[in-house]
């Protein structure tokens, strides 16, 4: 197990100087046009964060996940192909846990991070704020 452990580690550290470098900046840089998009069209319509409702409001996780996943399915596609051709190149074989864990870092966690501060950036800015599901405008004294 600890050999396994390590053989992960390594190949995992390896991809961020191996060939085909540049999907490590390309396609969480994909998630996060992607993340701002959603952040935007969540502020415009008064939903809250995205990644804290998700968390938080149960009724409504499977089709926050589910929007989600259309969102970023062709990004986590491409960093699935990209990392099998990369595995292909340097290690001469596949390794499918490490493959889910490369797309998932490169597409879901900027995904995830991006899109819920977008929303309350883009709200304050707008100054809206959210409660209870509803917009509601600040009101303020001059």
């Amino acid at each position: 197990m600890r050999d396994l452990i390590i053989r992960w580690w390594i190949n995992i550290v390896g991809r961020f100087g191996g060939p085909m470098t540049f999907r490590i900046i390309l396609q969480p840089a994909m998630a996060a046009l992607l993340a701002f998009r959603g952040g935007l069209r969540d502020a415009r319509e008064g939903r809250p964060p995205y990644f804290w409702t998700m968390l938080t409001d149960s009724a409504n996780r499977a089709e926050l996940l589910r929007e989600g996943w259309r969102a970023i399915a062709r990004v986590f596609v491409l960093a699935v192909v990209m990392d099998i051709i990369y595995q292909f190149i340097v290690e001469r074989w596949i390794y499918p846990f490490e493959t889910l864990a490369i797309a998932i870092l490169l597409a879901v966690v900027p995904y995830l991070l991006i899109r819920g501060p977008v929303t309350r950036i883009v709200r304050r800015w707008r100054g809206k704020t959210v409660t209870n599901g509803e917009t509601a405008l600040k009101t303020s004294t001059k």
